[in-house]
């Protein structure tokens, strides 16, 4: 996994040095171990490319920590001296490094994925950190399309029961899609 791409070219030139390398190291070791390399998608470019960089990566990444301080333009360590007030005062309706910010991490994730399967329909997309333990996130990126959420082991547990709530979620919605109903999903309350 390469991160912090904003560029193809760049994903590019650093997948033939990696290819290179574990080719020396497998002929050296008399192994024959399949490899995918992808890229950590940390940057709002990245997003924004993703169709480009989709050309030469078997697998996205979310690193959705670094994608939000890059969106917001919130360094990590000092969001917590205001984020509270924030929240307090309703100027965000959460802390976006608890829960993903749908309307702007979150359409960024959602771009890069209707680009990069649609460059590369096989692609591999998960999301890494801390946004994949949270239900709520889970549940988004669920919908979003996502393979995989990688979380701290003690958010294991959270993370399955919120993507086994998201796909029955999405199950109720195509039975009831397939006998014309309209659904109305309160993930708040799942």
């Amino acid at each position: 996994m390469i991160p912090l791409v904003g560029v193809a070219e760049e994903l590019r030139r650093l997948r033939e040095r990696a290819e290179e390398v574990a080719r020396r190291v497998l002929k050296e070791r008399g192994g024959d171990v399949p490899i995918r390399i992808g890229t950590m998608i940390e940057l709002p470019r990245a997003c924004l490319v993703a169709a480009d960089i989709a050309s030469c990566a078997d697998f996205f990444s979310f690193g959705t920590n670094d994608l939000t301080q890059m969106t917001f333009g919130f360094s990590r360590d000092d969001a917590g001296t205001f984020l509270p007030d924030y929240v307090e005062q309703g100027i965000l309706p959460f802390d976006p490094f608890q829960s993903v910010d749908p309307e702007g991490v979150g359409a960024l994730v959602e771009m890069a994925v209707r680009q990069g399967r649609g460059r590369r329909p096989g692609l591999k997309l998960g999301v890494c950190g801390e946004h994949g333990g949270d239900p709520d996130s889970v549940r988004f990126f669920h919908r979003a399309g996502l393979d995989y959420v990688s979380c701290s082991p003690y958010r294991v547990p959270v993370a399955r029961l919120a993507a086994a709530q998201g796909a029955l979620e999405e199950e109720e919605g195509a039975v009831a899609a397939a006998r014309g109903e309209e659904v109305i999903a309160d993930l708040g309350s799942a």
